[in-house]
């Protein structure tokens, strides 16, 4: 009878680990330290909406993104709108940088390690993780919708239209509203998996 206990107990805690990150949820502390020096602390975007995009600068579903984003902040940037950017491929500035000249990036990208990506997603260091990984915080500083590690199809936060009503959604919440549960649920994620740090 001990042995099936314990037998239930493992295997409960063995799913427990490999759960999807609850949202909405507290997003944890980020820095990101560009190229140039800068660092940007996500608390600091307390406010706006902010998307990140954790991504491999040899992506080319990265890319696409991070363009899609650069339209995205021009249009949406005067209305509280964030979007910012790390490489978590064992990128150095030197690679981030001409990610950035390459394909017109035009928001703050720097790079990060692996383990830093995954404690902010939620994720096992276990977990195969695809890339991009995208997290959309709102005005409390709180996630209300990401990607998970590892998926065989289109994450709805990779497509232009869903991604372009969540943001008006967000925008349009004062900085000071409840977030309502349920709000969002964990996407999925394409692309290339992220090397490990």
């Amino acid at each position: 009878m001990r042995s099936l206990f314990l037998s239930s107990l493992f295997l409960a805690a063995g799913v427990a680990a490999f759960a999807a990150p609850v949202v909405p949820r507290p997003a944890k502390p980020l820095e990101i330290d560009e190229p140039s020096g800068k660092h940007d602390l996500l608390s600091s975007y307390k406010g706006k909406v902010v998307v990140v995009q954790f991504l491999s600068t040899t992506c080319p579903h990265c890319q696409a993104y991070s363009q899609l984003l650069t339209k995205l902040q021009g249009e949406y940037g005067p209305k509280g709108f964030q979007a910012l950017g790390a490489a978590f491929n064992e990128a150095t500035n030197d690679m981030v940088k001409e990610y950035i000249s390459k394909y017109g990036v035009g928001f703050p990208v720097g790079p990060m390690d692996r383990n830093t990506v995954l404690a902010f997603m939620g994720f096992s260091v276990m977990d195969q993780v695809y890339v991009p990984q995208i997290a959309v915080v709102d005005r409390k500083g709180q996630i209300r919708e990401e990607t998970e590690p590892r998926s065989e199809g289109i994450a709805p936060l990779q497509v232009e239209a869903h991604l372009r009503g969540l943001i008006e959604k967000l925008l349009a919440e004062p900085a000071g509203a409840a977030t309502k549960s349920g709000a969002a649920v964990t996407q999925k994620s394409p692309g290339t998996v992220a090397a490990t740090k």
